[in-house]
């Protein structure tokens, strides 16, 4: 008998007939959330597209010169790699991914706070702004509301 002729090898495929054989069993059906669908697909397109709007923006700003604003060239890199996680997380799905984003949006917004307060505090740190500078105000505040939503998609998530 091969993989795909055994029942349980089908159920592993289709989530769905695992469903039914637990409610057919007299099993309760583990509910199914998936952290990419609905409002979440959203929140992946945003990060997807801030995912390569930072690495871009990182790898352009090494390439064009490193040594005139390192921390702000290294905040950039930093900002892409945050993006790219929360973007695989809601993708996968799942409770450990879920937690997993919920702790890099709170860095992530930890991080725009912080940034963006040195920014306008102290603009000679940066002589080249990030994509958490003045808050994100170059991309028009979303690196500031981009968590924040995502938070409160995630702990949404928790209780479906």
């Amino acid at each position: 008998m091969s993989d795909t002729e055994r029942p349980e090898a089908d159920a592993a495929v289709r989530p769905e007939a695992d469903i039914a054989a637990r409610s057919e069993a007299g099993a309760a059906p583990k509910p199914s959330f998936e952290l990419g669908t609905g409002p979440g697909r959203v929140l992946v397109w945003f990060y997807g597209v801030f995912t390569v709007a930072a690495a871009s923006r990182s790898v352009v700003e090494v390439i064009r010169g490193f040594d005139r604003a390192p921390l702000a060239y290294s905040l950039s890199a930093v900002a892409a790699v945050v993006y790219g996680f929360i973007t695989y997380s809601l993708v996968r799905g799942g409770e450990r991914a879920r937690r997993a984003a919920l702790v890099c949006c709170a860095a992530e917004l930890l991080g725009v706070l912080v940034v963006g307060a040195w920014t306008l505090a102290d603009p000679s740190a940066f002589p080249d702004s990030t994509v958490w500078s003045d808050f994100g105000m170059g991309y028009l505040f979303i690196p500031v509301i981009l968590p924040v939503t995502g938070m409160i998609w995630l702990r949404r998530a928790k209780r479906a």
